[in-house]
């Protein structure tokens, strides 16, 4: 690497930086971002390629050994297991769950090796054939390079959430050379808080994205379908029926990916979530072997009706014959995509959810248009059900509507199905909205204690962290202390509360200066009287485990300003309302 030329154009971007106002240097900085994240998803697919053309087809695939594609998944999982392990500290923040969580808790802060760890270890994981995709490594990896760059140049806590997002918005479009569906994804899963003056670097970032992609990527490295058959409004009602089954297909996936997913979690063992991972993705493979890889393969098979590419590897192969076993066939390669891919991640893999959610799709809309025509209903178009069921299982997954309609008519070279996508995706969207609200990254993300929300106020208060807050100078006193060592304590202290505890630092009470006023000045009391007998019993008390709604809430029950804070009744110390308000108004400056 030529650090010297590396430091002419940092020298460069730093005269830019000084010579340009704040929104023209963030226009600046978006192209920058675009084109990172456009080449490190550029850099992913062709590593993803090299992996499975020249090590797996040209070498250890050359001696015809037909079923060793099998143990590729253990391989590539091992490897990623051991990277992460000894170079990454075992952590590797996957997910837009991590993203949120950054912008929400962190203050769009993400580490820096996010920037190239997601294409190291989710290019061997899925290079290897792990079943899961390379969209969501892409988006961490473009979301890492714009919060990283908004660091360098110390831009506010706006500025760099909104390079993240960037960043995000061109991995996806380099991703599938579709900047419209990248800018769509930026501000339905990443950002919900949006002003419209962040349109602009989103689209910027999203376009150097997808050009470079244009440039470098050949179409064959790409999800890109040529439609056979126009829109048929005639097929209305099919479409409507089929936005139905994307819906319950869309909770189906996420809830058994997510069961899965966590199961794993459980296990103790590192290497015994890989062992156990790994075998059962190879006894899945034998059956199904659509289940290797993202799946591209398999879904430009399904949209130009070649059926027979998806189980032509398979041990069940000799026993497919006939419609009704290829459709059961595929049904089950659907519903089984949801475990491979949890299994993956689960254990120990790195992927994510994007491209299997297009597979699913793939497989429901070629599966219901294939049961029509068997059904004797006639002029179905297979390929169009097939691309358009992509769109209805995007957007009841990962909750993005928008993201799920404008991606297919991109990757179509149109809006000649507009109107279906449209139908397919609202309807799916709506019914997943109803049973689960929330999508599972922010699911995920509330288990965390965090929040993100489209009211400013809410998203504001979910980023305080209370713990540097809490006011812990404050001495306990024993409640067996006498009026005379209280009086003491008072007058070395400018406090108005004393938190009163037994001997196993167990909060009792507090004694509020204004209620003894009258027993200070009677020294007849001092040696009478003890702790216990002047405090008020405790009350209302913030929890350590509290999170910052409930603590506002108990503040506003108990009409006090200052609240003990205890971990298992423990005393802890105390958390002051105004110190919160503080925080509060120095975060909305941040966010302004």
């Amino acid at each position: 690497m030529d650090f010297k030329k590396l430091n002419i154009i940092e020298r460069g971007i730093n005269w830019i930086h000084e010579k340009t106002n704040e929104k023209q240097f963030l226009l600046f900085s978006s192209v920058l971002v675009g084109i990172s994240a456009g080449i490190a998803a550029v850099i992913l697919k062709l590593f993803v390629f090299a992996i499975r053309q020249y090590l797996v087809h040209d070498y250890l695939l050359k001696y015809d050994f037909k079923y060793f594609y099998l143990v590729l998944p253990l391989i590539g999982i091992g490897i990623t297991v051991l990277i992460v392990r000894y170079f990454f500290k075992g952590s590797l923040n996957r997910g837009n769950t991590a993203i949120l969580f950054s912008i929400a808790k962190k203050g769009s802060f993400l580490p820096s090796h996010q920037m190239y760890s997601h294409v190291i270890t989710s290019g061997l994981t899925v290079g290897f054939g792990g079943s899961a995709g390379l969209e969501s490594p892409i988006v961490s990896t473009g979301a890492a390079i714009g919060s990283n760059f908004a660091k360098t140049y110390k831009l506010s806590y706006k500025e760099r959430t909104l390079l993240l997002a960037a960043g995000a918005a061109g991995g996806i479009a380099g991703a599938f050379n579709a900047p419209i569906a990248g800018v769509l994804f930026a501000l339905e899963v990443i950002l919900i808080d949006i002003s419209i003056g962040a349109f602009i670097p989103l689209l910027i970032a999203a376009a150097s994205g997808a050009l470079l992609s244009k440039i470098v990527l050949h179409e064959s490295s790409l999800l890109f379908f040529n439609l056979k058959q126009p829109f048929n409004y005639t097929n209305v009602p099919f479409y409507i029926v089929l936005g139905l089954l994307a819906g319950v297909v869309s909770m189906y996936y996420v809830n058994f990916f997510d069961k899965v997913e966590t199961g794993f979690s459980r296990i103790k063992s590192v290497w015994a979530k890989w062992l156990i991972g790994g075998l059962t993705l190879a006894l899945l493979l034998a059956l199904f072997p659509a289940l290797f890889g993202e799946g591209y393969e398999s879904i430009k098979a399904l949209s130009e009706f070649d059926t027979g590419e998806l189980f032509k590897d398979s041990l069940l192969a000799k026993f497919i014959h006939g419609k009704t076993l290829i459709l059961i066939f595929i049904l089950m390669t659907l519903l089984l995509k949801a475990v491979a891919v949890g299994i993956t991640l689960g254990s120990g893999g790195n992927g994510g959810s994007f491209a299997p959610s297009l597979f699913v799709g793939a497989c429901l809309g070629f599966a219901f248009a294939f049961l029509l025509t068997g059904l004797g209903f006639e002029n179905i178009p297979l390929s169009n059900f097939t691309i358009v069921a992509m769109a209805g299982i995007l957007s009841g997954v990962f909750h993005s509507p928008l993201t799920g309609i404008f991606l297919i008519a991109e990757i179509t070279g149109g809006y000649e199905l507009i109107i279906p996508l449209m139908i397919v995706s609202s309807i799916s969207y709506v019914i997943v909205k109803v049973f689960h609200p929330e999508s599972l990254d922010v699911r995920r993300l509330k288990a965390k204690g965090a929040v993100i929300s489209d009211n400013k106020d809410v998203s504001i208060l979910s980023r305080i962290e209370t713990d540097g807050l809490i006011e812990k100078s404050l001495p306990p006193i024993h409640f067996k202390t006498s009026l005379r060592q209280v009086v003491e304590v008072i007058k070395q202290s400018q406090e108005n509360i004393f938190p009163v505890v037994n001997k196993h630092n167990k909060l009792m009470g507090i004694i509020y200066l204004d209620d003894i006023r009258k027993e200070m000045f009677n020294a007849e009391l001092y040696d009478r009287v003890t702790a216990r007998e002047i405090m008020r019993k405790q009350g209302a008390a913030i929890d350590i485990k509290d999170d910052i709604f409930g603590i506002m809430k108990k503040f506003e029950e108990s009409g006090q300003w200052n609240l003990p804070v205890v971990n298992a009744g423990i005393y802890v110390g105390f958390l002051s309302k105004s110190s919160i308000l503080d925080q509060y108004r120095h975060e909305l400056l941040e966010s302004n």
